[in-house]
């Protein structure tokens, strides 16, 4: 692991996004309209790639550049879900063997999208799972080339060409909320617009069960916090890691924490009003733009993947929450 974890440049964003062409799709930006037709926020559906996550953006610059080290040496990543079917699918493209090590409490619908693209997957406990984030590797796999699922500057580097599009497609934007889950989307995505549009708040958006953003913030630093596991998979931790924080305390102009029912109704309203299949953490942007005064066509929301389990799906479009 670095000393120091490097900001993503806008260089690096956009040699990104020259390398990314060929693989990654450039998603649409499309309103969410309320009852009587006003806009309530503008959504950058990352959930229509073909992994069904933002991940796939940084996992191929990531790969992309790992190739052209060394073709033959495999790779791995640790990941919950998006980042493994992400990693696998870049992988696979290239030509280039993958691991994934999953926590045992991954969701069946994340596992079977790295399983597709012909990754390997490797269940172990929470607590194993989450030390080798920290650590930036399981030892076990020493032989391979590690991809950080967010702490990596080529991960957030892919990740920034979100922002490249979100400035074209939305000039006048004035706001970008984003769930924090390990802050390499959202650093990737602030560092690439404050370096273009520098007036734009970037609000990250958590949820009560895990707010470890908020509780940094609140404290000048990194703190412990209470961790529930809930359906929203992608978002929150326990923990912001402290090589983290160095760039989100620099990046990240507010916060904003929802429910666990206000993210169910955000993923309801999606369906009912874009047909948009939004999972936990994709719609927990939504609802936190909802839950505030400042919205509008020049908010723009990231909803950051669709890959939810259908059982969880029909709880939540039955009016529950899982």
């Amino acid at each position: 692991m670095s000393d120091r974890l490097q900001t993503p440049s806008l260089e690096l964003a956009r040699d990104a996004q020259a390398r990314n062409r060929e693989f990654v799709r450039a998603t649409p930006v499309v309103p969410l309209h309320g009852e009587h037709a006003e806009v309530l926020c503008s959504l950058k559906l990352e959930c229509l790639q073909d992994t069904g996550s933002f991940k796939i953006r940084g996992a191929t610059n990531a790969i992309r550049i790992a190739a052209d080290i060394d073709p033959a040496m495999p790779v791995y990543t640790v990941s919950a879900g998006n980042m493994g079917a992400a990693l696998a699918r870049a992988a696979n493209l290239m030509g280039v063997r993958a691991v994934v090590v999953v926590p045992d409490t991954a969701p069946a619908t994340k596992l079977a999208g790295i399983k597709r693209w012909g990754a390997k997957v490797l269940p172990v406990p929470y607590e194993a799972w989450w030390q080798a984030v920290v650590d930036h590797q399981w030892e076990p796999l020493h032989d391979h080339i590690f991809v950080h699922p967010f702490a990596d500057v080529n991960v957030m580097a892919g990740n920034a060409t979100a922002a490249l599009e979100i400035v074209e497609q939305v000039p006048d934007v004035e706001e970008i909320v984003c769930a924090f889950g390990g802050g390499g989307l959202i650093c990737g995505i602030a560092a690439a617009v404050k370096a273009l549009r520098p007036r734009v708040r970037i609000v990250a958006a958590e949820v009560e069960t895990a707010a470890p953003v908020t509780a940094a913030f609140s404290h000048g630093g990194p703190v412990d916090v209470d961790y529930q596991a809930t359906f929203i998979d992608g978002c929150g931790s326990r923990r912001v890691t402290d090589e983290m924080w160095e760039l989100v305390h620099g990046l990240v102009d507010d916060t904003v924490i929802v429910t666990s029912e206000q993210v169910a109704a955000a993923i309801r309203l999606l369906i009912d009003r874009c047909s948009v299949v939004a999972e936990g953490a994709g719609a927990v942007p939504v609802a936190a733009a909802l839950a505030s005064e400042r919205r509008g066509p020049r908010t723009v929301c990231i909803v950051s993947g669709g890959n939810i389990d259908a059982a969880k799906l029909t709880t939540i479009m039955s009016g529950n929450v899982p």
